[in-house]
């Protein structure tokens, strides 16, 4: 392991106090930024394709300074990885805010109340519920779906543990898993008003913060978020719109025809096409929407998503401004 990293404490390293009668809060960083009303900054590694403890380090070491929680994906496009729960207990060992995915897709309920209550004992305070791509989209395509839960069920299941101290089936909990939950949303999947009850749905459920798909369209996401303000549902939940940064046109083009969901306009396309250097083009974009996104009510922060460009997120995250000079948590900080 990286000597830098091996004496820093562990995630619930606190940053502003959270009500001491809130017995549901998670004490976790990611929270208590969320809470003290900054406007917070996530962002994603793919596990790696290895046992290889470091490479996990070498990954997170990219967001230093820039990111309040990283996202472990757990099987994204249903291909095989380093479990999430892993790559969680390892950041969060060496002082990082891991966001725990679990997708329904692998696990029935009781190895995910399992992976739930282990993940907490190891001082992960985030979990980010998924419904999960079907195995059919991954290589592992003969493997058997479970699917036991949905995002939805998977979330009241995580409100019961914690809010209730028992697992579904009853029996009760010795110590409950204190951990802040969330799920995602799609804003582009017509019509919108279904995606605005989705969300409802996912707020009831208990979703305390909420990660979108990649935003290129603002108007829609505008519309969409101008729905969840007039319902309220941003009181009830934190927001974090997901942007990107497209390394070209053909990525872009790749990226509206091959994954469900994500619509990028064409003018965003065109200009990548226009631009003598079209990464740097599609960096100054995913600054821009950053900027943006931070203007709109109801929005209280951003996931950037750079698959193979992660390097490239904390110089992302510098010039769009987004922290107004607040730093987050790095080994060293």
């Amino acid at each position: 392991m990286n000597a830098e990293l091996e004496f820093h404490p562990p995630v619930d390293n606190p940053g502003s106090p959270l009500p001491e009668n809130d017995s549901h809060v998670s004490q976790g960083r990611f929270e208590q930024v969320l809470r003290a009303g900054h406007f917070a900054v996530t962002s994603e590694i793919a596990p790696p394709d290895s046992a290889d403890a470091d490479q996990v380090y070498q990954r997170a070491q990219l967001f230093d300074g820039a990111c309040d929680a990283i996202n472990a994906t757990d099987g994204s496009g249903a291909n095989c990885h380093m479990s999430s729960v892993a790559v969680c207990a390892l950041l969060s060992h060496v002082g990082y805010s891991p966001i725990l995915q679990i997708s329904c897709r692998d696990k029935n309920r009781i190895a995910i109340q399992g992976d739930v209550l282990g993940a907490a004992a190891m001082g992960v305070c985030n979990v980010l519920a998924l419904t999960g791509d079907d195995v059919s989209a991954g290589d592992h395509p003969e493997a058997k779906p479970v699917f036991d839960l949905d995002s939805i069920s998977l979330l009241s299941t995580i409100r019961i543990m914690r809010d209730e101290s028992r697992f579904l089936s009853g029996r009760k909990l010795d110590k409950a898993p204190k951990v802040f939950a969330g799920s995602t949303i799609n804003p582009f999947v017509p019509p919108i008003e279904n995606r605005v009850r989705q969300l409802q749905k996912k707020i009831n459920a208990g979703a305390e913060f909420i990660q979108t798909q990649y935003c290129f369209d603002m108007p829609a996401l505008k519309s969409m978020m101008q729905q969840a303000v007039d319902l309220g549902l941003t009181e009830r939940a934190f927001i974090l719109a997901g942007v990107g940064t497209l390394a070209s046109a053909n990525t872009a083009r790749w990226l509206r025809t091959n994954v469900p969901g994500v619509h990028i306009p064409d003018h965003i396309i065109e200009r990548l096409e226009g631009a003598k250097n079209q990464k740097a083009e599609g960096q100054k974009i995913c600054v821009e929407l950053m900027q943006e996104c931070k203007q709109i009510e109801g929005i209280s922060g951003v996931h950037v998503m750079a698959y193979r460009q992660e390097k490239y997120v904390a110089e992302i995250v510098k010039e769009s401004g987004v922290l107004d000079g607040r730093k987050p948590w790095a080994p060293g900080y």
